[in-house]
């Protein structure tokens, strides 16, 4: 990643800055909700995407695995508190932090051991902790992506392919940007045949974490290419991205996933909490991507609220 000024070396805490719009206006016939009217369709040459929630599936179900973790190691420190309390601090600390890179939970689950008079470990080795537990949950997906017993669609926000498809056609640069670790990102991605659109523009976190963030990857793609925020798309269901995206005057998609049902309605907890970064358009997923780009390249109109 390229070397700058300290801001994007950080990914701050989730702030809501801006306030869910008075009335919803949506594209006729469809769940694409317009937040805000963007004001220069079509000018778009750069596509930033997260991935796990965003794109990838392989990951659903991830703090079932976090929490209970979190909170066996909180109980070992002796602490009063009980499984349900300490369930309800963590859930609330790990929902916090949801966005930004693995380690920031870490590092808090850390913090927290401290409080209660035990010793922490590094939040890198807590890190490794999770990811082999994880690993022990979503194995059976990989390898069965790896020999065909599950299909890619199957682990695929439901229209990613044919989103993506479409934007290549338009000529748009894609990028992939992920809190997870990279080797995992490019492994997961080349199994969802992810690597075809995004080539060598994937990256994902770093042990040395404070060299990575998803502002140093949007600070590269506008240096590289000397562009403007007002070029950049940006999807994501988490809110580090869409705020991101959207502090270089770029235009943030809010992908409002539901995950485990794949039910094609906004998850409600995600929608709300990314409009209040600031994102232009909520979608449930990408199955009307027609209508969709559509409306980012001008060509289908949205009457006003």
């Amino acid at each position: 990643m390229m070397d700058g000024n300290k801001h994007i070396y950080e990914e701050a805490d989730y702030r809501p800055a801006v306030a869910p719009p008075p009335q919803s206006i949506f594209i006729p016939g469809t769940r694409i909700e317009i937040v805000r009217p963007i004001d220069s369709p079509g000018i778009y040459r750069h596509a930033l995407f997260d991935f796990d929630g965003t794109l990838s599936l392989i990951r659903e179900g991830w703090p079932d695995v976090m929490i209970p973790m979190m909170v066996e190691i909180l109980l070992a420190t002796g602490t009063k508190e009980t499984p349900q309390e300490l369930e309800e601090l963590v859930r609330n600390f790990v929902t916090e932090l949801t966005g930004k890179q693995t380690i920031y939970q870490m590092i808090r689950l850390a913090e927290e051991v401290a409080r209660r008079g035990g010793r922490p470990l590094e939040p890198t080795e807590y890190k490794r902790i999770y990811h082999e537990r994880l690993m022990a949950r979503i194995e059976h997906r990989r390898e069965g992506l790896r020999c065909g017993r599950v299909k890619r669609e199957d682990m695929l926000v439901p229209g990613a392919i044919d989103l993506l498809e479409e934007l290549c056609r338009r000529g748009v640069a894609l990028y992939l940007a992920s809190g997870t670790d990279e080797v995992y990102v490019q492994d997961e991605a080349r199994l969802l045949g992810l690597d075809k659109y995004f080539g060598s523009h994937i990256y994902g976190a770093i042990d040395d974490y404070k060299r990575f963030s998803k502002s140093m990857v949007i600070q590269q793609i506008l240096t590289t290419n000397r562009i403007t925020g007002r070029e950049l798309l940006g999807f994501g269901d988490g809110y580090v991205e869409i705020q991101n995206v959207k502090e270089v005057g770029g235009t943030a998609v809010a992908v409002a996933s539901d995950e485990a049902q794949k039910s094609g309605k906004p998850d409600p907890w995600k929608r709300h909490r990314l409009i209040g970064v600031g994102a232009d358009v909520v979608i449930p997923d990408y199955r009307e991507w027609r209508a969709l780009i559509g409306y980012l390249w001008g060509e289908i109109r949205v009457p006003a609220a």
